[in-house]
């Protein structure tokens, strides 16, 4: 098994997306039962376009996105 920086030095743009997509879904993950605990969305409707808005361009990166720049290599 390789080590992490061994793995990056071979493929960095391939590591930094995936670490990358690792924190993003932490976040979201981690953001909603925030906004759970503190907002309920009958009362503020920002922390959840947000969470909404955030997952969504999550989701257009890694189905749009990349796909087309693997095509384009």
């Amino acid at each position: 098994m390789a080590s992490f920086a061994a793995q990056f030095r071979s493929h960095p743009i391939a590591t930094t997306l995936e670490l990358g997509s690792v924190l993003v879904c932490c976040l979201l993950f981690f953001g909603t039962f925030v906004a759970l605990a503190t907002v309920p969305p009958s009362r503020s409707a920002t922390p959840w376009l947000a969470i909404v808005g955030v997952g969504a361009a999550f989701v257009l990166f890694w189905t749009a996105i990349v796909p087309l720049y693997e095509r384009t290599l």
